[in-house]
């Protein structure tokens, strides 16, 4: 199931992964590396919204996710920032925090807030090619998890 918050963030080709009630998406303007976007299949625009079932899954998915970042981002500290002002369906922008700078395919990946609040105009901004490439290897960690 999708969602205009889904699509609007490439998906299907940003996919990383999927529980029963989330999609976990690579966020294509990245102020970290490995920034995600999580994401209710549920269509309700509030967080007091969700069914109990969704609550629950919450769990599953953000067990998945932060078991997945640490492997491939090493990150220090991670953000859930649930800010749901222009999307407008449920979702998290999931930022893992770090100091130093990150690689990935010749790319650096600084978080230009460490340690104070994430830089979110700080962006190094994939086009949807290089957005997929990262999903494939951030599912490919999912799966191995």
């Amino acid at each position: 199931m999708t969602n205009p918050t889904a699509e609007t963030f490439g998906f299907p080709r940003t996919k990383v992964a999927e529980t029963e009630s989330w999609l976990v998406l690579v966020r294509p303007k990245q102020p970290t590396f490995g920034s995600l976007v999580l994401i209710c299949k549920e269509s309700v625009e509030a967080f007091s919204q969700l069914s109990p079932a969704a609550f629950a899954d919450l769990k599953t998915a953000t067990d998945g996710v932060e078991r997945m970042l640490g492997k491939v981002v090493a990150y220090e500290k991670i953000n859930y920032l649930m800010l749901m002002m222009v999307d407008k369906d449920v979702h998290f922008h999931v930022i893992p925090r770090y100091a130093g700078t990150r690689e990935h395919e010749g790319l650096v990946y600084a978080d230009a807030g460490w340690p104070a609040v994430p830089a979110l105009g700080s962006t190094v901004d994939l086009d949807l090619d290089a957005a997929e490439r990262l999903a494939r290897t951030l599912a490919q960690a999912w799966s191995a998890a």
